[in-house]
């Protein structure tokens, strides 16, 4: 490797696989020190494209690995971490359903829901890749120089929008795939039958949608601190030049 893209790596490297929070403290200070007199030089903008290209990487690599556990049969519905539930006021609903003895209504519904979030999230992963490609050489630079967890906070925060209303048609079909429309409407026509009960309305996509991208950031923070702090996360060639092949 040139000199200029060895030295780039090697603060990339100081930065991001740094143990414990103390030392984090003392080494950022000299990683930025660092990166500053490259930014002096010719090789500055060479250096933050490195970092750039790391941390796309990182993003990257974590995004395949999210979407396979989540995408997969029980990734939202068997995981207590992501599994969602139904919208607070459907839990309305499901306590009536539950006193009349039609409980299982709402359950399978909350199961199809969590199948319609793995199907959608499997064919949304072109459209995180698509977030990551986006990513900036300033967007690189100020997650250097961020918290442990910049990559994803800037993720979250910057594609959420874009992402719900991309995924919004992604789910629609996906709760329709998975049964969830019938079961919702069947659910709702039992409930309306039952005397006296409150009026109900429920943005029921929408709803997944939320939860499942939570559910996909919830995992993608995990592997961004795993590609940072264990070198056996480093998949690729360009992760162990990056962040480091080892300790």
């Amino acid at each position: 490797m040139a000199i200029r893209g060895l030295a780039g790596c090697l603060v990339a490297a100081i930065v991001l696989t740094t143990g414990t929070a103390g030392a984090q403290s003392d080494i950022m200070g000299k990683a930025r020190g660092l990166l500053g007199t490259l930014g002096g030089s010719q090789g500055g903008t060479q250096q933050t494209a490195d970092i750039a290209a790391g941390l796309k990487e990182a993003l990257h690599v974590g995004v395949e690995r999210v979407v396979a556990k989540v995408g997969a049969v029980d990734g939202f519905n068997g995981d207590p971490a992501i599994h969602i539930p139904l919208p607070a006021q459907l839990q309305t609903v499901q306590g009536w359903l539950r006193k009349a003895g039609m409980a299982g209504m709402a359950d399978d519904l909350e199961s199809r829901m969590n199948r319609a979030a793995e199907m959608a999230a499997t064919e949304a992963k072109p459209l995180l890749w698509e977030a990551i490609r986006d990513m900036s050489l300033d967007d690189a630079q100020r997650i250097f120089n961020g918290p442990k967890d910049a990559a994803t906070q800037y993720f979250r925060g910057k594609m959420t929008p874009a992402l719900s209303q991309r995924m919004k048609p992604l789910v629609d079909d996906a709760m329709a795939q998975a049964g969830a429309v019938k079961a919702y409407d069947s659910m709702m026509g039992r409930y309306s039958a039952i005397p006296l009960v409150p009026d109900v309305k429920a943005d029921l996509s929408g709803h997944v949608v939320d939860k499942g991208l939570d559910g996909i950031f919830h995992y993608v923070a995990k592997e961004e601190a795993a590609i940072r702090d264990n070198p056996a996360a480093r998949t690729t060639d360009l992760l162990r030049q990056v962040f480091g092949g080892g300790r």
